[in-house]
């Protein structure tokens, strides 16, 4: 469930300027505020299984993104190489096995 929640935490923090207002709403109580459905329920005026269905919509929505668009995808290979590079750098590898790393950055679209 956490990997579930932080991954849904970062496709949100890609991909919320696509959403809707009662999308990104409903998310950021759920998510980021830990709100359970009634409390969503009741803060909204609206019943549990309409939060739970929105909820559930825009999860579906958020992954169609990530699917088309991989910015969660690219960002996570960035951040790994980025790491080798740090690891490379800092264990004085040799410029060669740097230059390549710093190249295998710049060709993720």
């Amino acid at each position: 469930m956490l990997e579930k929640t932080t991954r849904l935490n970062m496709l949100y923090d890609f991909y919320a300027p696509l959403l809707t207002k009662k999308q990104k709403e409903y998310l950021e109580l759920y998510y980021l505020e830990d709100y359970s459905l009634g409390e969503i329920a009741d803060v909204k005026n609206v019943s549990r299984q309409a939060v739970y269905d929105n909820i559930r919509r825009t999860e579906k929505v958020l992954e169609s993104y990530e699917e088309k668009i991989s910015l969660y995808e690219k960002f996570q290979k960035r951040k790994l190489l980025l790491d080798s590079l740090t690891t490379s750098v800092n264990q004085d590898e040799n410029k060669a096995t740097i230059l390549q790393l710093v190249k295998q950055i710049e060709n993720i679209d």
